[in-house]
């Protein structure tokens, strides 16, 4: 029995958007990782991302349209990938480190200001000890 066109239109709705969610994942992975790795460890990371990916894939697909993985399913995947990667991903690597820069400096600031009240009790109980 041949699908609607509705439901054709949403397969490959969510075809696109599940590259977008794996090139999404790839970068947060890219910025997770790190480039001072040995070349061992960069292997075995990328086969778990992968899996990882590939499972989440699937689930977003199960999830979406029971899992129908049509050609066209994978082809559409692929080529929103491809066109998330060359496009859209270093514009989003730089917001996603700008972003994580401002969390770190954040929460130094905020570390450093609630533990310097106990660091002066801590040092005005040392001294009267001493």
């Amino acid at each position: 029995m041949p699908l609607s066109t509705s439901a054709q239109f949403n397969i490959i709705l969510y075809s696109i958007l599940a590259g977008i969610l794996t090139g999404a994942m790839f970068d947060i992975y890219r910025i997770i990782r790190g480039s001072k790795v040995p070349k061992i460890i960069i292997v075995i990371e990328d086969m778990l991302f992968w899996i990882l990916a590939a499972l989440v894939v699937f689930c977003f697909l199960l999830y979406t349209n029971y899992a129908f993985l049509g050609a066209y399913v994978y082809l559409f995947m692929l080529a929103t990938l491809f066109v998330y990667l060359k496009l859209v991903s270093p514009i989003c690597l730089k917001f996603e480190i700008s972003i994580l820069n401002f969390l770190g400096k954040v929460s130094r600031i905020l570390f450093k200001n609630i533990v310097y009240p106990f660091k002066i009790i801590f040092y005005n109980i040392m001294g009267k000890n001493n």
